[in-house]
C-alpha cells in the first residue's frame, strides 16, 4: 500500500477485453462470466510483466445483475480463479449499466487518495446468464406506489435525458452513425487486435 502523499494523477496501465457478444445466441452465450473476467485479469497480468500479482493492492469488478452465474461476490472469484494471491482482496460494484465504468472511477480515487498503487478495474457481464431484472423481480410496495420512478426502464430514462439536454433523435441517429463508421474503420485498421482477446 502507497506511504506517499495523496493527490497523485493514476494511470491506466494496460487495457484488454473479450469480445462483445450475441445474448443467448452468439460463441460466448454459455461461458461462465466468471471465466470471461478471469481470461482479461490473467492476460493484463500478461502485459504488465513488470508488476507482480503480490503488488495489485484491490480487484474492483462491476455487474449489473450480480446474481446467479455471476452472484455473490464475483470480483473476488474473478480474481482467485484467475490466479492472484488470496491476500489481495476483491469487490462487486453495482451501479447498473455504469458499474464497470464505476470501478474505474473507484480505483482513480483510490490511487489519489493515496489509498492504493495498482488496482484491476472493469465489469463484466452475460445477459446469457441472468434476465434483463434478474431471477425474481420483487419492486418495494412503497416505491411501486409512491416512487416508481426507481423502476424506470432504459427506454424512459433515455427519453428524459434527451430532452434535459435538447438532443434531437437526428443528432442521435448521426452520433451513432458516425460512432458505426468509425468502430468499422478501427476494425478494418486492425486498431483493437491488441485490446480483445481472441
Amino acid at each position: 500500500m502507497n506511504t506517499l502523499p495523496a493527490n497523485r494523477d493514476p494511470v491506466i496501465v494496460a487495457a484488454t477485453r473479450t469480445a462483445v457478444g450475441k445474448a443467448k445466441r452468439g460463441s460466448l452465450a454459455a461461458v461462465n462470466p466468471i471465466d470471461l473476467g478471469a481470461a482479461v485479469i490473467r492476460e493484463l497480468l500478461k502485459r504488465t510483466s513488470s508488476i507482480s500479482a503480490d503488488e495489485i493492492d484491490d480487484v474492483i469488478i462491476g455487474c449489473a445483475m450480480p446474481e446467479g452465474d455471476q452472484g455473490l461476490n464475483m470480483a473476488r472469484q474473478i480474481s482467485l480463479h484467475a490466479g492472484l494471491p488470496v491476500s489481495v482482496p476483491a469487490e462487486t460494484v453495482n451501479r447498473f449499466c455504469s458499474s464497470g465504468l464505476q470501478t474505474i472511477a473507484d480505483a482513480s480515487m483510490r490511487i489519489m487518495a493515496g489509498m492504493a498503487d495498482v488496482v484491476i478495474a472493469g465489469g463484466v457481464e452475460s445477459m446469457s446468464m441472468v434476465p434483463m431484472t434478474g431471477f425474481n423481480f420483487v419492486p418495494n410496495p412503497g416505491l411501486a406506489t409512491n416512487g416508481w420512478e426507481v423502476y424506470m426502464n432504459m427506454g424512459l430514462t433515455a427519453e428524459r435525458v434527451s430532452e434535459k439536454y435538447d438532443i434531437s433523435r437526428q443528432d442521435q441517429d448521426e452520433f451513432s452513425f458516425r460512432s458505426h463508421q468509425n468502430a468499422a474503420r478501427a476494425i478494418q485498421e486492425k486498431r483493437f487486435e491488441g485490446q480483445i482477446l481472441p
